[in-house]
């Protein structure tokens, strides 16, 4: 399938069957996620990909116990940085640095631009930024697991804070922003799987300025 052939597969999948997904197309999704666009590059989010069963079943417990969240091969919870500190900041810009294996004028400016700025924010305006940026690369990983023919489902109905606490992401320094479920569809239990795709047609979705 191409792009878009892919796109017009998938559908947020409401029954999954509990087959497992190869580690290499998993793999793949995470590495697409990974390789996503951030703000300054910053990548202010982490990738939690839980198999343990015992664990998505306590997850699932405080998700409005959609069934997919235990029933998934793999579930990725996005969460994001509760708070933009200089020693956060100063470690992707010394990573860039080692990488390129050079210091550039122009980006050093730019991480003290930064420091003035983000550490004297409110931890909730960072937090809601960061979160931001974790949605880009869900949606990375969303289309990857399209391609990958890899059922998926977004999630936004659970407790933050409950996820937060199983996973001790307090601890950490994050936050949980949105959560995925990968696996393969149960279409015999789905109530969804049969139904035609609904979306805004094209001439009211896009306005062309020119």
């Amino acid at each position: 399938m191409n792009l878009l052939e892919s796109f017009n597969w998938r559908y947020a999948t409401k029954k999954m069957s509990g087959e497992q997904v190869s580690a290499d197309k998993v793999e793949r999704i995470l590495e697409a996620a990974r390789l996503a666009p951030t703000s300054s590059g910053l990548q202010p989010y982490r990738i939690f990909v839980i198999t343990n069963q015992e664990l998505k079943e306590k997850i699932k417990a405080v998700s409005w116990n959609q069934s997919v969240v235990a029933d998934c091969s793999h579930l990725l919870v996005f969460a994001a940085w509760d708070h933009y500190t200089p020693e956060r900041i100063n470690e992707m810009f010394d990573l860039t640095n080692d990488v390129r294996g050079f210091k550039n004028e122009g980006w050093e400016k730019y991480r003290q631009q930064l420091l003035g700025m983000y550490p004297q924010r409110d931890p909730e305006v960072n937090f809601d930024h960061a979160a931001r940026q974790a949605y880009i690369g869900f949606g990375f990983a969303l289309a990857t697991a399209a391609v990958e023919k890899v059922d998926s489902t977004p999630l936004e109905g659970f407790d933050p804070k409950a996820v937060d606490e199983i996973l001790d992401l307090k601890s950490k320094g994050l936050r949980s922003a949105v959560m995925m479920t990968l696996g393969y569809r149960e279409p015999s239990e789905d109530w969804l799987v049969n139904l035609v795709k609904v979306r805004n047609p094209r001439e009211k979705f896009i306005i062309e300025i020119k």
